[in-house]
């Protein structure tokens, strides 16, 4: 019998994300994995410049320069799918967030690598790992409770 995975969060503004119910969602609901532009993502998430940050710009989005473990992320694995949830924001077209592998993200960015394996939410179960810092566990502001 395998373990469960660990708990892991992924924390964005005031929105929480249960990244191992993420993995659990995917075990349960197999799918192929869809190919992420690291370059792309890497410039997104402030990482292109992580190592060389300006005093004049902020990152919107992405890891603090401080609090980024490099020598952990030179280390991880890059065959191992990242998730990449979708939110709905206003109605609009679903917008996505990277909520697992900003290390390995980094790390491929560094290497030189175009693209590494991801795993995509749909929207609904992007809600069902989401939780909302002000509301409490099992809310968010898009969905009643579970």
């Amino acid at each position: 019998m395998t373990e469960p995975p660990r708990e892991q969060w992924f924390h964005y503004n005031v929105w929480v994300f249960a990244v191992h119910t993420a993995m659990a969602l995917i075990a349960d609901a197999p799918r192929p994995t869809r190919p992420l532009d690291v370059p792309t993502w890497a410039q997104a998430y402030g990482l292109t410049r992580i190592d060389n940050p300006t005093p004049h710009t902020i990152g919107l989005l992405g890891p603090d320069p401080d609090g980024f473990d490099r020598d952990y992320a030179m280390g991880t694995d890059l065959v191992q799918p990242v998730i990449v949830a979708h939110l709905l924001i206003d109605g609009v077209e679903p917008s996505p967030l990277l909520i697992d592998g900003t290390h390995r993200l980094y790390r491929a960015w560094r290497e030189g690598v175009r693209q590494l394996p991801a795993y995509v939410l749909t929207v609904a179960e992007s809600r069902q790992v989401q939780e909302d810092l002000r509301l409490g566990p099992g809310r968010t502001w898009l969905a009643p409770p579970r």
